[in-house]
């Protein structure tokens, strides 16, 4: 399968991208940042800058690179917990306006939609573009995956807490596992993976 991995370069787009290419898939990661694209590039993948934000500029790398699937792993976040109230506006505008650009793109090439939400209660503020990125991708017959709480190297945990957890190793090969399933929607947490839609 041929994949746009959009946010290659972030704490679980790094894991998909040998992942991905190792289970045989033509990987065209995007990042926001000009100097990692090398990085991709040595991780098997075809490596593009791309700010998803910018919805001309998304549409044109998307349907250059002819995907059957555009897999959002796009996110935000600041390197640790503390910082999180400084990006809630950028985390939100990833999470419509991204999901917008992203999903409008990937009906302009005619391939589906995969992308990540949260398996945990989040705060009011933040709630609203979770819900309009599962609903724009829901829409477009896509499939969202709720992910626990991240924890493991680069993240801001590195043991689990609570019942909702969820390794970042373990998401990582999760996701590459479930991108055939149909539209609905997937809670991925440590304890496995569950259709909730």
């Amino acid at each position: 399968m041929r994949i746009v991995l959009a946010g290659a370069t972030g704490v679980i787009g790094v894991r998909l991208v040998p992942l991905l290419t190792a289970a045989g898939h033509d990987v065209v990661g995007f990042t926001r940042t000009p100097s990692k694209v090398a990085s991709i590039e040595e991780a098997g993948a075809t490596g593009m800058t791309v700010d998803i934000l910018d919805a001309s500029a998304t549409r044109d790398a998307v349907t250059a690179a002819a995907p059957d699937l555009v897999l959002h792993q796009v996110t935000d976040l600041p390197d640790s917990v503390a910082g999180l109230i400084f990006k809630m506006k950028a985390l939100g505008r990833v999470r419509t306006l991204g999901t917008d650009n992203l999903v409008a793109a990937a009906r302009a090439a005619e391939a589906h939609v995969v992308a990540q939400s949260v398996a945990f209660t989040v705060p009011g503020p933040a709630r609203r573009p979770v819900e309009y990125l599962e609903s724009a991708v829901l829409g477009a017959r896509g499939l969202v995956l709720r992910y626990g709480q991240f924890y493991g190297p680069g993240t801001w945990s590195d043991a689990p807490k609570g019942d909702r957890a969820l390794h970042i190793d373990t998401a990582a090969q999760a996701t590459v596992d479930v991108l055939s399933e149909p539209s609905g929607v997937l809670e991925i947490l440590d304890s496995g993976v569950t259709r909730v839609a």
